[in-house]
């Protein structure tokens, strides 16, 4: 084989080598709901919602920099004609100079402060959000829909086209549907 043509397939296999490792950057990370369920308290209803999640590689690298990464949670309840919405942000944040992740609710007073990655991500497997007070009052038998993904308008601008179009940043569960049950 002339010199040319070994040059020519090393390349070849070199860029399929790294082409792997991009591949590899670009898989999606996991979201999955294991559990949700309204449960009515004393000072209303709420969603108890627990939470899978990974970030890959550039949602982690964005979060370290001290970007936001939010979650939408869109809940829909089937009564009569209309039925029943309530769309709620989570937003995980990391402060670089303190060394400290939050778990927001930027809708609500509640602020969580984690020292560790791992702990932030623990903590979304038992979230605790505020609903309207129509969600106390859904009858057995009311059939529910939750979907829960990234939030692609919250990322500052210069972050959003690479989000929509890049597997990456896709963070989306599958939807997740149940009966209210008696009692």
């Amino acid at each position: 084989m002339r010199a040319w043509a070994k040059s020519i397939a090393s390349l070849c296999v070199v860029a399929a080598l790294g082409g792997c490792d991009v591949l590899r950057h670009q898989a999606p990370g996991s979201l999955d709901v294991r559990e949700a369920r309204i449960v009515v308290a004393a000072d209303g209803a709420q969603l108890d919602l627990a939470l899978d999640c990974r970030l890959n590689g550039p949602m982690s690298d964005a979060l370290e920099h001290g970007i936001p990464i939010t979650l939408r949670i869109d809940l829909e309840a089937e009564v009569a004609r209309d039925g029943i919405a309530q769309r709620r942000e989570i937003e995980l944040r990391y402060f670089p100079l303190t060394r400290r992740y939050q778990l927001r609710d930027p809708h609500s007073e509640n602020v969580r402060s984690f020292s560790a990655y791992g702990a932030l991500i623990d903590a979304l497997g038992a979230l605790r959000v505020p609903l309207p007070a129509g969600f106390a009052e859904l009858a057995p038998g009311t059939r529910l829909r939750l979907r829960v993904g990234l939030d692609h308008s919250a990322l500052p601008g210069p972050l959003r086209l690479p989000a929509i179009l890049e597997p990456a940043w896709r963070l989306v569960a599958p939807e997740h549907a149940w009966t209210v049950a008696a009692g």
